[in-house]
């Protein structure tokens, strides 16, 4: 079986408040790779000589043929006085020869027989155990049998003997030859050895014990097998009980109610894995108290420890389960490990744990080492150290310091240790192994030694003195009255209002300096909000904070100190009503000198060095200083109802009240704002509505506007203001409010009842329609069909018209669906009306007619000007016959409309060509066809739907227009005959006219030869 190093995977941090030096621990380190550390003790053979142990059972020593045989070092105390030395307990320079049957054999095998796994002293003697330590059996067949031994080093080193109560006749697997004794040690009071070897007989394990004289006495180098007088230990067990390990862990403690210390062994694999510790009578070794683990494999037992934790001067039981597991809130399962309390009363010990403590890191192997300290704090009540050696986000290891009290163990610690090197190397140990319960340095204070093995190196935590101290602060009168300024604050001259302060303290301690000193601070408004003025300062330095250094004579009578605060002008400060602060915090002086031990004392850890005071300022409110104001709140609105889609402009109005006998100081109106709204500002000048400061801020999620009111807002204030917002976000809510409460730092009838303004959320739609007719008369015949002509084209059926419908969405909500509905005569009286060509339309249309059903050649032309052939005219006086959509033949279209946003419309082009020969036969008989439009609005974007849908209706008419008769037929001949003569008299007339004027007679193009001689002589050169 391995050492407990191997068995677990192990692997942590700082100080909190109690009186361990942590800032600065002696340090011991050891050979790299040692292991140093691995189990560590005091040695204080006399009063005047103290040094510690530290074993490192993977150390390499002198030792002939043996590798790592392990070591037990002596560190003198203090720290460098001498570094550490290997104790020589084996003078055998290597393993042992014999003369076996006639051949010389080697009859030890000390190699990585890790000698210091256990070291125990008591007095001047001292125990070092190897676990692993194995010898050749006397047996024919060679076995090489792991049954561990031990060195005792007796009256300050100067004799060393071997106990080895496992290396006996008794071999194999079934009696001692694995018995490891040695894997855990202890001395009792009276300075007998107790030894644990969890493998003797089929690994059941075995519990052993010898004094010291009988030791001694039966010690002889020559012999392998001994056996001490008067040694008590533990048989053999019932198959069932193979593989449990008693003796993993061993401790000593008064038990039974006799004057000898009992035993106590772990067996951590007993009881079907959940583990069990068995305490036996420490005169004849019979079972007295067995405690079972109440989780399986949490390895219960593997750590013991007895001491008194409550101070009824008997011993009580802490046991330790590293492995132990519990659910997190997340129902995952995660290693912590637990210790379990078992306090003993007069009459025995209960079965069941009085109280436990369980680890906060996973694997952090919490309670792999439990330690008695003694008294740290000299309370009354032995404290104990818990190790969590994988502890820590780094897995350096961590220490607990918990303290006792009545109730047995504090579930707090007090104090927490870490390694005091960089993180880095991992996993550290720290914390594996622990003593205390001893003074090293005499100061009258226990001290812990800590190893972490991982790193070769052993610490030692000193106890500090410990001071109690305790402080009155008191403040006289507790009311500062502005109209009595008794204090003028020198330099200015200027009167204030003030009163009186005093605080006293006292400090008493064992081993403390006469003389101890303590810095005490004062604040003054300390609770304000930061950045806030103080409202109260000290009258000396003018300001909100004092330090004093004080000198107190330990255990004298208190050391008091006297001083005046004063109040600020009122108009430096808002908050007139809640208290003004007082507090005084002391501490030692971190600058006193240190005792003769190196040490400064520290504060108890219960030490309430924290005192708290508060002065009230007086106010207009009778003699007893309170203010009870009436605040009442009415609200208005300009509207009682939103539209889903509409921005919705909102104007509330309020009026504040205070009706009360008091004023209502730092008074607010709260507004809450549903979040569907935002707020845009205040009404100003706006009636008789008051000019209000107001600002809008979100406080847990929750947008408020806040309006100052006054402060105080006196008794009989009335006022009205108002607010602006809007409310755009709407979505599935049936209604939302504003709530609107004023709020005072009043202490009674701080606020007003809550008034809200409710608002209805409903979904409204309005449409408006626009027709038209392009054109909106149409004068017939037009370009109808000639005599004798098939149809071919559209034009062959007459005129072209196109109809336009539009539905605007006028809000305030949306539309998602739609349907427009059109009708429009196709035949009446059995002639036909009109031709569908075809629509233009963004929507899914069906029509109960084919679309030019004729199959005609079809324009291609564009919607805005459609027709370019036709002939606009004015619409002519009369009655006109009205052709509309009867049962006889109609033309139905239905579009299903998609969404239409507020001031967004749809609308449809209808293209149809008119019947011009239906209407030959109808001259000067006026007519208009007319269609009907109707859109229906189906639903809305949103949960809530409109209590009424609309329905929009739409009618666009033609006018059909015949010429008069008399235009209608060509112009006369005999006509036409004048007009052709007269305007051949009037062209003869005018040739006439200019043959007498000479228009017709030619010249020469320069004249006559007389003429050109006439010319002058400049012209003529030119020419």
């Amino acid at each position: 079986m391995l050492p407990r190093a191997l068995l677990f995977l192990f692997g942590v941090p700082c100080a909190w408040g109690f009186n361990l030096d942590a800032e600065a621990p002696a340090l011991f380190r050891g050979p790299p790779g040692s292991s140093f550390g691995f189990s560590v003790d005091f040695y204080l053979p006399d009063a005047q000589s103290a040094s510690v142990l530290v074993g490192a059972p993977k150390a390499n020593t002198s030792q002939v043929d043996v590798t790592e045989g392990g070591a037990v070092y002596y560190c003198p105390w203090p720290l460098g006085k001498s570094s550490c030395i290997p104790i020589e307990f084996d003078s055998s320079k290597g393993s042992r020869m014999e003369d076996f049957n006639g051949m010389v054999e080697q009859m030890e095998f000390k190699s990585l027989q890790w000698f210091g796994a256990t070291v125990r002293s008591h007095g001047s003697s001292i125990l070092a155990c190897a676990p692993l330590y194995s010898w050749r059996t006397y047996n024919d067949e060679p076995e090489h049998e792991v049954v561990g031994t031990c060195f005792l080093s007796i009256n300050n080193f100067t004799k060393f003997v071997e106990y080895a109560p496992c290396r006996s006749e008794k071999s194999g697997l079934r009696f001692q030859g694995y018995c490891q004794s040695g894997f855990s040690a202890e001395f009792t009071k009276a300075g007998r050895v107790l030894l644990g070897g969890p493998g003797s007989y089929y690994w059941q394990g075995q519990v052993l014990s010898a004094a010291q004289d009988a030791i001694v006495e039966v010690y002889d180098p020559n012999y392998l097998v001994l056996e001490a007088r008067g040694q008590l230990k533990t048989g053999q067990a019932n198959f069932k009980a193979d593989d449990s390990y008693l003796g993993y862990s061993v401790a000593v403690g008064e038990f039974s109610g006799d004057a000898t210390e009992d035993f106590v062994a772990g067996v951590p694999k007993g009881n079907l894995t959940y583990g069990y510790v068995t305490i036996l009578n420490g005169s004849d070794i019979r079972p007295l108290y067995n405690f079972s683990g109440e989780q399986m494999a949490a390895y219960f037992g593997y750590a013991v420890a007895a001491t008194d934790l409550n101070g009824d001067s008997l011993d009580d039981l802490l046991i330790g389960a590293p492995l132990y597991m519990e659910k997190t809130e997340d129902g995952r399962v995660q290693e912590v490990g637990r210790v379990y309390i078992f306090l003993q009363q007069l009459y025995g010990m209960e079965p069941v744990a009085s109280a436990a403590l369980t680890g906060h890191q996973e694997f952090g192997r919490f309670g792999s080492a439990i330690a008695s300290l003694g008294d740290l704090d000299q309370d009354g009540y032995n404290d104990v150290a818990i190790g969590a050696p994988f502890g820590g986000k780094e897995q350096q290891g961590m220490v607990y310091v918990y303290n006792g009290r009545p109730g047995g163990l504090n579930p707090k610690p007090s104090q927490v240790l870490q390694g005091h090197w960089p993180a880095g190397q991992t996993p550290d140990f720290f914390g594996f192994s622990m003593r205390g319960a001893k003074d090293l340095d005499g100061n009258g204070y226990p001290d812990l030694i800590v190893g972490a093995f991982g790193m070769d190196t052993a610490l030692v935590y000193r106890g500090r003195p410990i001071v109690h101290a305790s402080a009155t602060l008191s403040i006289f009168p507790t009311m500062f009255n502005p109209e009595e300024r008794a204090c003028t604050l020198e330099g200015t001259g200027t009167p204030v209002a003030c009163i009186n302060l005093s605080f006293c303290l006292n400090a008493s301690g064992k081993h403390v300096p006469d003389s101890i000193g303590f810095s005490v601070e004062l604040h003054l408004d300390h609770l304000k909000q930061k950045g806030a003025v103080k409202r109260a300062l000290f009258l000396r330095s003018r300001q909100p904070h004092l330090v004093e250094t004080l000198q107190i004579r330990n255990g004298a009578n208190s050391e008091c100190r006297e001083m005046k605060i004063y109040l600020r002008n009122e108009t430096e400060f808002r908050d007139k009503l809640s208290p003004i602060h007082l507090s005084l915090n002391f501490s030692l002086d971190p600058e006193a000198p240190q005792d003769a031990h190196g040490l400064q004392p520290i504060l108890n850890y219960l030490t309430h060095n924290h005192i708290e005071q508060k002065a009230q300022i007086q106010l207009d409110c009778g003699e007893d200083n309170v203010c009870v104001p009436d605040l009442q709140l009415d609200v208005f609105g300009d509207q009682t109802v939103v539209y889903l889609g509409d921005k919705n402009a909102l104007n509330l109005t309020f009026h504040a009240q205070n009706r009360g006998e008091g004023g209502a100081y730092e008074a607010e109106l709260h507004v809450t704002i549903p979040p569907e709204a935002d707020y845009m500002g205040v009404l100003r000048n706006h009636g008789n509505l008051s000019s209000l400061s107001c600002h809008y801020d979100t406080v847990n999620d929750t947008n408020m506007v806040f309006c100052d009111l006054g402060n105080p807002m006196k008794a009989g204030t009335s006022l009205w203001g108002g607010l602006r917002f809007t409310v755009p976000h709407l979505d599935a809510k049936k209604s939302i409010q504003f709530d609107f409460q004023i709020h005072s730092k009043n202490a009674n009838n701080s606020h007003s009842e809550v008034a809200s303004f409710p608002l209805r959320v409903e979904a409204a739609v309005h449409l408006k329609t626009l027709g038209a007719s392009m054109p909106e008369t149409v004068s017939l015949p037009g370009t109808g069909l000639l005599p004798g002509r098939a149809l071919q084209r559209e034009q062959d059926v007459g005129p072209g018209v196109c109809h336009v419908y539009e539905f605007l969405n006028d809000g305030p909500s949306a539309i998602s669906e739609g349907i427009l509905d059109i009708s429009c005569p196709l035949r009446t009286q059995g002639r036909a009306v009109m031709y569908m060509t075809r629509y233009v339309a963004q929507a899914n249309c069906t029509a109960s007619h084919h679309l030019n059903p004729s199959r005609l050649q079809l324009e291609q032309s564009s919607a805005a000007s459609p027709w370019p052939e036709q002939h606009y005219v004015q619409k002519q006086d009369g009655v006109l016959n009205t052709l509309k959509c009867n049962d006889e033949e109609c033309f139905q279209l239905r579009c299903h409309m998609g969404a239409v946003q507020r001031q967004k419309s749809v609308s449809l082009r209808l293209y149809f060509r008119i019947w011009s020969k239906s209407f030959q036969l109808k001259e000067n008989n006026p007519h208009t066809i007319q269609c009907e439009a109707v859109y229906y609005v189906q639903k809305v974007p949103y949960k809530i739907q409109p209590l009424e849908k609309p329905t929009a209706y739409l009618k666009v008419q033609t006018s059909l227009h015949w010429p008069k008769a008399e235009t209608s037929q060509g112009v006369p001949l005999w006509i036409i005959i004048l007009a052709i003569l007269i305007g051949l008299l009037l062209l003869a007339l005018l040739i006439y006219v200019l043959y007498k004027l000479g228009f017709f007679k030619r010249s020469l193009p320069y004249g006559t030869a007389m003429e050109k001689a006439q010319l002058k002589p400049q012209a003529a050169s030119e020419a």
